[in-house]
Formats: structure tokens, C-alpha cells, sequence
């Protein structure tokens, strides 16, 4: 049998569990009970998320925040409606969503303690407005007409 890798999960250094726990919950996840008070794990959709609380370097975090390096990225599917739940859930937005070069959306979060995560994902294709019954009747008959 090939080994296959099952998950891949970050872990960042957090100031605070119980802020850091609080503020990824407003993208979705959900928290077991913390290990001992300073390790947690938060799952999304099978995904996984490690916050630990201990010491972290301020001048990397500061050199990745000014350089835009992210801490991670998260692809998406449905990214404009993650975007609007995470507006509505109060999570501060620090680069819009926009179209990219390479044909997907993004926009940037930054965590309590500095980490910069992505989203993106392909936008959503525009549905063809639906007609009526009568505006269907009304184009099929002038389309016979011609």
C-alpha cells in the first residue's frame, strides 16, 4: 500500500488560547477542551488548526506582516459567501476580495497575533437570470414568428 498523508495542519503560537480560540471560530471552526490550558486543536470542514500558547518572535511577526508573507492558505470553495460570513461574523478583513491574476478571488485575515491567512477560491459563475412562465411563453412565440 503507498502512504498517503492524511493531514497537514499548521501550529501558531498564540499570546491568548481562549482570544485566538474566539477569534477562529468566527471563520468556522470549532474547539475541543484545551490541553492543560495552553494547547488547542480547531477543525473545519477536516481540516485542522493547532494554537499553542507560548512565546513568538515580534520582529518576524512585524517582518512577515510589512512583507505580506502569509502563515497560511486556504482554498475555498464558495469564496464569496465565506467572505460575506466572515464580514457578518465581525472578522477583520485586511485585504479585500478581490479577482487575482490567475483567475481565482482572495482576500487576507490577520489573527490576534499576527498571522496572515488567504482565502481564495474560484469565484462563483453567474446563473442566467430565470424567466417567468409568460416571459418563456413570450420568447418562444416571437422566436417561432421569425
Amino acid at each position: 500500500m503507498k502512504p498517503r498523508v492524511m493531514s497537514f495542519a499548521p501550529q501558531f503560537l498564540v499570546d491568548d488560547l481562549d482570544r485566538s480560540m474566539a477569534f477562529y471560530a468566527k471563520l468556522g471552526f470549532t474547539f475541543g477542551e484545551p490541553w492543560d490550558g495552553f494547547y488547542a486543536i480547531g477543525s473545519i470542514d477536516g481540516l485542522e488548526l493547532h494554537l499553542k500558547e507560548a512565546p513568538k518572535n515580534a520582529v518576524e511577526r512585524e517582518y512577515r506582516r510589512a512583507n505580506e508573507h502569509l502563515d497560511a492558505s486556504a482554498g475555498v470553495n464558495g469564496i464569496e459567501a465565506f467572505h460575506a460570513q466572515c464580514v457578518a461574523n465581525g472578522v477583520t478583513i485586511t485585504k479585500p476580495l478581490a479577482a487575482t491574476a490567475w483567475g481565482t478571488m482572495d482576500f487576507y485575515v490577520e489573527d490576534p497575533d499576527g498571522y496572515i491567512i488567504c482565502f481564495g477560491g474560484r469565484a462563483t459563475p453567474a446563473v442566467p437570470e430565470k424567466l417567468s412562465w409568460e416571459e418563456t411563453a413570450r420568447e418562444m412565440a416571437a422566436a417561432n414568428e421569425e
